[in-house]
Parts: structure tokens; sequence; C-alpha cells
């Protein structure tokens, strides 16, 4: 069996943060935050049969207008290593998970494209189409992204799973260090 696991902006090898939900087999694909659209985008152009295709807390920033994108990325130019570390402690929040493990330094690159993505319901509509279950998975806590506003655009497209009191990682607060 394949890994089909797509990791999130400045991080590696964090998908043991997924377990209770991930599968893990051939024929799915998941991802987190950023990872989200890079699994998205794999799943789009592939000609390989995916059936189910896993968004954890996808990055959906399209709601965001250019002077939030451009604060983001003018933080992350001024000193990015801060912003890192600012931004590792929001996605944990409000668990108390300790995310230096899985850190791995962004580049502006990523930053931008994951800021402007725009997720397109045709796209979304022709995965479905060709028979591609979607799931997304979205914490009530996140402070990454509005996942309110996430949840009305993918509601219509896929299984969307709300999750109280989770963080961008889908974490708990009663979720300690081990």
């Amino acid at each position: 069996m394949t890994s089909n696991y797509f990791s999130g902006f400045c991080l590696s090898k964090e998908q043991e943060l997924f377990y209770d939900y991930l599968i893990e087999n051939d024929l799915t694909v998941n991802g987190f935050s950023y990872g989200a659209i890079k699994a998205f985008k794999y799943v789009y152009e592939t000609e390989k049969r995916v059936d189910t295709l896993q968004l954890f807390s996808p990055a959906f920033f399209q709601t965001q207008d250019k002077k939030f994108k451009r604060m983001q990325l003018m933080f992350f130019k001024k000193d990015a290593n801060e912003y890192c570390k600012n931004f590792l402690e929001n996605i944990a929040y409000p668990s108390d998970k300790n995310m230096d493990k899985y850190f791995t330094q962004g580049s502006q690159e990523e930053l931008e494209e994951l800021l402007n993505y725009t997720w397109e319901k045709e796209k979304l509509q022709s995965l479905v189409d060709r028979g591609t279950k979607i799931e997304v998975y979205l914490g009530s806590k996140d402070k990454i992204i509005e996942a309110h506003k996430a949840i009305d655009f993918f509601k219509n497209y896929a299984t969307v799973y709300f999750i109280k009191e989770a963080s961008h990682t889908l974490q708990l607060k009663k979720d300690i260090n081990e």
C-alpha cells in the first residue's frame, strides 16, 4: 500500500494527527490544509482511480480580501521563522499539541499559492461525477480558516464533518503532548 497523503504548509509527516479519520489505501488520497490543495489537484489531474478524497481543514482563503493576503505575505517576508512559529501555535489552538516535531520551513511561493488558491465548483463537481467521494473535515475552533464559510462552500460536493471544539489540526483541548 502506498501513502497518498499530502502535508500542510510548514509541515512534514503530520498525518498521524489524523489517524482517527485517515483512510490509508491505494484508492484514497488525503491532505491537510495546504496539502488538501495539492491532494485535490493530484486527484483532479490523475487518470488513476480514486474512490475517496479526504480534505483535512483545507486551506480556504478565497473569502479573504487582498489586504489580508498581502499582510500574511508581508509578515512572512519580514521574519519567516517568527511567522512559522506563530503559525504552528495557531494551527494547534486550542489543543496542547506540540507541532515542532512536524515543522519544516515553508516557502514564500507555497504561502502565496495557499493564500491565493481558488476552489472551483466545476472541478469539485467533476470529481463527484467521476465517482470520487469527497470528505471535508473542519474544526469549530480553527484559527486559520473561517470554517463556517468553508462548510457553506463544500457542502454541495462533499460530506462535511464539523468537529466541535477542534483546532485546525482537528485536535481537541484534551489532546496533550505525549
